[in-house]
């Protein structure tokens, strides 16, 4: 290795090393924890007690809140909170409100019970979805609200970290306490259930401590703002005062947002929204029947949150510490390109995985490698979406790309259930596999014919940006 090669590698690894990247880390276990409990997790206590496969199927349509939380990300980006925002600024105060929200819903999950009042828990469910959907949002804007451009693989690559870590957690870390309460692993005991979800509840703690200690970033509203002073100055002369200040709010918080989106980017903003709308979608496809799989080939919970908690985990990190280094190395499209390969081609594991049954040294090896993939998919496709956004409407852009992201994805996972009834295990899988490999012609299309974001990230830019972007990471 060169030394300019290795002056690289350093340069790339020291930035992990910054206060946001860490705060990052903790904010991304409080984001990925609550979205297993209405995903997977929650499909597997549905399954374990009875509940039919259809049924868990359209279960999953709760998690199409995330999908929809573009609604409401203008209140994020433009509305304070009484008290919350007073205290803690208006990023901090929203993260805040939406965590105490979460403790609260997954509680009531925690005293509910499926066999005899599933629409308890359904209700609850939804609550969760809706305040981690929240969450999700504030905390993006916060991430690129908090550094600059060049710091942002770093953050992303944090983010997933955490995110991942909490979804193993949210799963094998779940399936492990329902396991260790559960005194006879045969019958189903809805107590064990319950005394994981409180625990996990708990666990919420890591994203608050972390939002009370966290500094708020700087929102670069001005143009907003000023925007907003105009319309409303003009309204004023036709309409009441409260009247044109309610309006002139709403057209700056929900529309202007989306007018900025498509001037910068014009006719391939269709493009790139397309892309967006179907990165995902072979491994969501395949996720909300995954634990189901599990149950089905007769692999135990204690195996299952083994396998995840040791081989998954590991993976995880790596996966999504290479995602990092690879994105400040080679930049956002080709490792966009990467991970969604490699995503596509890890589901054809599963379907081998299928034919073979219960065998755990070869689950073991799918469960890494699908981890290690979804790591460094994720870190891309979080860069790419950071990069998509523009200072003062990050909440809102973000959250409409990061919710156009989930709904084609999360609708299609919904028939999953019937599809594994009617064709079997192993034709889901390879066809949760092929769904996946259009999207590496979108990204070419994307690539050739859509303006490249102005704040790609990459570690080939001039001298002087990267001395920059050292005196940043050295801050705090």
């Amino acid at each position: 290795m060169t030394s300019s090669s290795q002056f690289r590698f350093k340069e790339a690894l020291s930035i992990y090393c910054h206060k946001r990247v860490l705060s990052l880390l903790l904010l991304g276990f409080s984001a990925g924890l609550p979205l297993m409990l209405v995903f997977s997790t929650l499909s597997f206590w549905l399954r374990e007690a009875g509940i039919d496969r259809t049924a868990i199927g359209y279960f999953s349509w709760i998690a199409l809140a995330y999908g929809f939380k573009w609604a409401w990300s203008p209140l994020v980006d433009r509305m304070s909170l009484p008290i919350f925002t007073k205290l803690l600024g208006r990023r901090r105060g929203w993260m805040l409100f939406a965590q105490l929200t979460l403790v609260l819903a997954i509680l009531g999950m925690s005293q509910s019970d499926p066999v005899n009042d599933l629409e308890r828990l359904a209700l609850f469910a939804l609550m969760v979805a809706f305040a981690s959907a929240t969450q999700d949002i504030v905390i993006d804007a916060f991430r690129i609200d908090s550094a600059p451009e060049k710091m942002q693989a770093a953050l992303a690559a944090a983010y997933q970290v955490g995110y991942r870590s909490a979804m193993i957690v949210a799963t094998a870390g779940a399936l492990s306490i329902a396991a260790w309460f559960d005194p006879d692993s045969e019958v189903y005991n809805l107590a064990s259930w319950q005394t994981a979800y409180l625990i996990m509840a708990g666990l919420m703690s890591v994203g608050i401590i972390t939002t009370l200690m966290s500094r708020e970033p700087q929102i670069d509203s001005i143009e907003a703002d000023k925007k907003e002073a105009e319309l409303k100055q003009q309204l004023a002369q036709k309409y009441p005062q409260f009247i044109a200040s309610m309006l002139s709010w709403l057209y700056t918080a929900s529309i202007l947002p989306f007018i900025d989106f498509f001037k910068r980017y014009g006719r391939s903003a269709i493009l790139i929204l397309l892309l967006i709308s179907c990165y995902r979608i072979s491994d969501i496809v395949m996720g909300i029947m995954a634990n189901v799989f599990y149950v089905d080939m007769g692999f135990a919970k204690a195996e299952i949150a083994a396998i995840s908690k040791v081989y998954g985990l590991i993976m995880t990190l790596v996966g999504a510490g290479a995602g990092g280094i690879l994105l400040a190395r080679f930049g956002t499209m080709k490792i966009l390109f990467l991970g969604a390969f490699l995503v596509a081609v890890t589901n054809l594991l599963f379907a081998y995985q299928a034919m073979v049954g219960y065998n755990v040294p070869l689950l073991t090896a799918v469960i890494s490698i699908d981890n290690f993939s979804a790591g460094v998919a994720t870190a891309a496709f979080i860069a790419y979406l950071s990069s998509l956004t523009s200072n003062g409407y990050s909440a809102t852009q973000y959250a409409l790309l990061s919710s156009i992201m989930l709904l084609f994805p999360k609708f299609v996972a919904g028939f999953s259930g019937a599809y594994i009834d009617a064709f079997g295990y192993v034709n889901f899988f390879v066809a949760a596999s092929v769904i996946g490999f259009p999207v590496l012609g979108l990204i070419l299309l994307v690539q050739k014919y859509a303006p490249h974001p102005s704040h790609d990230i990459r570690n080939d830019a001039p001298q002087s940006d990267r001395e920059s972007a050292r005196k940043i990471s050295s801050n705090e």
